[in-house]
Parts: C-alpha cells; structure tokens; sequence
C-alpha cells in the first residue's frame, strides 16, 4: 500500500496498532460465534481472511493476476467473492489508514496506547459513513456468495486440485482463500443465522459510533 510506505513514522505506528486493537475488537464483539462449533470455522475466516490484521496485499495482487484464467474454471459467483474481497480490504486498507492518521495527529493520544475513546474519535473522523455501510455489505456479499458456493457440486473437487498447482505458481495465498472459505462454510450448513448476527452487530456498533457513543467498544 503506496499510502502507508510514504506515510510518516508516527502514522505507520499507529496503523499496526489500530489493525491489532480492531482484531481483538471483533474477536470481543464476536467471541459467541468463535465459542460455538457450528461457526467457529467460519468466524476464524472471517476474522483471519477478510477483517484479519495482516498484510493481504500479495492475496490481492494474486488474485487479480489469476481472474483472467479463472474464469474458465469458476462460476460467476466465485468471481464476484474474489472482486468483493480485493474491493474490501482496498477500502478497509483506506479507512484503517485513516484511524491511523487521526490517532497520530490526535493531541491526547501522545504517550498513549489506543483505547476506546482514542479510537471512536479517530473512527467518525476517517472516512464517511457511507464508506462504513459499504465495508458492512461487501461483508456481507461475501459470506453469501460463498454460502451459495458450497452448493456447487465440483467447487470443493476443483479447489482441492488447485493446492499443487497455485502454490508451485506462487499463487498459494489466492488458493488459501478460496478454499478456506469454500471449507468454512460448508461445514457451517447454512449461513443465513451466522450473517445476520454478524451483519446487526456490526451495522449497531457504526451507528452507535457515529452517535458518540464509545461504551460499545470493548
């Protein structure tokens, strides 16, 4: 991400930190999802694969790379999750950036680690509202389209045929994904109950936000 490399060093601190604290934000927001075994697998992909803390910058430029051959070999439902997920972490990547940069110009954050009164003033000061609502429902696409996925008959076939060959093209981060999320919810047997949860409190935790109020966050 060009923007982080030129950023001062203050502003690239503060980006590993507020990446750190928004994963064991969500891991506290959604830790009755981790605890029951039917969404454990897909809460994991979640927060690992698509709100995860880590770079997934080369994920990304693999899986732009492999569209063009992909599109023999997938349905158009697998394309639209792969170009819902680089869209994502583009914005997410953005937004977190922009924390970042509230949180270092902040004069009461000086000498002082991220907490919830740091980061709720940096979150209604980085990016708009609408750039939230969207980050919620590409989320949400992505979890439904790979609930439809797990019905195609062939997919999990032909991505367990792909380990060999996208890992020895360097493409493994791609193949890691696809299949982790195609397993996810699969064993999951219906996502519908797992994405309106996650969905409710994630649009009520923006909107409390947004409304000042910081007590939501953990």
């Amino acid at each position: 991400m060009r923007a982080l490399r030129d950023a001062r060093e203050p502003v690239r601190s503060r980006y590993v930190e507020v990446k750190d604290w928004q994963a064991r934000r969500l891991a506290a927001t959604h830790a009755d999802l981790l605890g029951e075994p039917r969404y454990d697998s897909a809460a994991r992909f979640f927060l690992d694969q698509i709100y995860g803390a880590k770079d997934f910058s080369q994920r990304d430029a693999e899986l732009a790379r492999a569209i063009p051959t992909l599109t023999r070999f997938l349905p158009q439902s697998a394309l639209e999750t792969i170009a819902d997920a680089v869209e994502l972490d583009a914005l997410s990547e953005r937004l977190d950036l922009a924390v970042a940069t509230a949180v270092a110009a902040d004069p009461e954050a000086r000498g002082r680690p991220l907490d919830a009164a740091l980061y709720g003033a940096a979150y209604r000061q980085a990016g708009s509202r609408s750039d939230r609502e969207r980050q919620i429902e590409l989320v949400d696409h992505i979890g439904a389209a790979l609930d439809r996925l797990v019905r195609h008959p062939m997919l999990g076939r032909l991505l367990s045929a792909m380990e060999g060959p996208a890992r020895m093209v360097g493409m493994s981060a791609m193949h890691e994904f696809l299949d982790g999320g195609f397993k996810a919810f699969r064993a999951m047997r219906g996502a519908g109950d797992f994405l309106r949860r996650v969905r409710e409190r994630e649009t009520d935790l923006m909107q409390r936000l947004y409304a000042g109020d910081d007590s939501v966050l953990p």
